[in-house]
């Protein structure tokens, strides 16, 4: 229950980053020709596709970070996502990427994507907008880095999943309301929204940075504790009498 809250909080809290980043994609979204049930269907089917690609996003980082909690690297994980997180702020400057060797893969899949959202617009139908949601998941932003943040650290990939299913639920009312009302939003608080992100996506960086460093503070940077994988030899039925299951040990 504490992931779901967690995720949800984190969804529609950090949502109002949407109107900033995503909310010309949701006001350009061709559902106004329709009628009011077509385009609450619409809008529906284009946030039912993120909530999809959300949750698939969880599933794969969630495998990542079941991979270091495996092998007991909890707190160097913790520390990893925050530098990056910091480094996501640092380097927001699209061309400077650009001429980062080793980079430009990423900037050509999202030029793609972003391709491919353009034809999808074009397109007539509702289904279409099921398609634009699914892409519209895979653009870069700051609100997604801190959802994909938390399914690493919830270290399984189906705690994963459900983290970033909520966590995609959770900016649902928002982007309903960017849909409808998003003509009421000007553009200088929309741009207020985009300049705040930064911030906030520095502060989560330092907290998981904290947590990372086992300060044993409860809450903001516990103690991690180390797995031991103990093979329990004997077992006490009711009698009392231990019954061996292999070398026979110590039996308490």
């Amino acid at each position: 229950m504490e992931l779901v809250i967690a995720a949800i909080s984190l969804g529609l809290l950090g949502s109002f980053h949407c109107i900033g980043m995503c909310g010309p994609i949701a006001l350009a979204l061709p559902v106004h020709q329709y009628s009011t049930l077509k385009k609450y269907l619409g809008i529906f089917l284009y946030n039912l596709g993120r909530v999809v690609t959300y949750t698939f996003l969880g599933v794969v980082f969630g495998l990542l970070g079941q991979s270091f909690f495996l092998g007991g690297f909890q707190q160097i994980l913790s520390i990893v996502i925050g530098v990056l997180l910091l480094l996501s702020v640092i380097f927001t400057n699209v061309k400077a990427l650009n001429t980062t060797k080793g980079l430009g893969f990423i900037y050509s899949f999202i030029n793609s994507v972003k391709l491919q959202l353009g034809n999808l617009f074009n397109k007539k139908g509702l289904h279409f907008l099921f398609f634009i949601g699914l892409l519209n998941g895979l653009l870069p932003c700051g609100l997604v880095y801190l959802g994909i943040a938390g399914a690493i650290a919830t270290g399984h990939y189906i705690k994963g999943a459900e983290f970033m299913f909520y966590f995609g639920i959770g900016t649902v009312p928002v982007m309903y309301a960017v849909a409808f009302l998003g003509q009421f939003i000007t553009l200088k608080y929309r741009n207020h929204i985009r300049q705040a992100m930064p911030y906030v996506v520095s502060m989560m960086a330092v907290l998981l940075i904290i947590r990372g460093l086992n300060l044993g503070i409860p809450y903001l940077s516990p103690q991690f504790e180390k797995e031991t994988h103990k093979v329990s030899c004997c077992e006490k039925p009711e009698n009392g009498k231990p019954i061996i299951k292999c070398s026979p040990k110590k039996c308490h």
